[in-house]
């Protein structure tokens, strides 16, 4: 950390964050590491709003969840020439079940073909 000093907008105690410092620490991440750990956190997120979680019902929000899993799907169709088979495969595994955990959430089910990322993904079945 620098001993950055405090501005009008900054309490004094706190640090500035050091860009410097974040942008050598992120060019030492391979690229295959940032996706398959954007997709876990999509995919984490999405769980939340599924419901999926021991709090449930709590932070249930399909609306946001269909966006978080439409994210993935094109995370992972866009990202999976880029990765390897090694991380494609569960991640994509993991999308599935989201993907099913939608349409058994939904009071009225998306056609298929119609529901979260299967744009991407073609339909999914359960």
């Amino acid at each position: 950390m620098s001993d950055a000093t405090p501005t009008p907008e900054q309490p004094a105690g706190e640090q500035a964050p050091d860009f410097a410092a974040m942008a050598r620490d992120i060019a030492e991440v391979p690229a295959v590491e940032v996706i398959v750990t954007v997709a876990v956190n999509l995919m984490s997120a999405a769980a939340v709003k599924l419901g999926l979680t021991e709090e449930g019902d709590e932070h249930k929000d399909l609306d946001e969840a269909r966006k978080l899993v439409h994210a993935l799907a094109g995370l992972l169709d866009a990202g999976a020439t880029e990765i390897s088979s090694f991380h494609a495969a569960p991640l994509r595994d993991g999308l599935k079940s989201l993907q099913l955990a939608f349409r058994e959430a939904s009071v009225v089910p998306d056609e298929p073909g119609r529901g979260p990322g299967e744009k991407y993904t073609g339909p999914v079945y359960g």
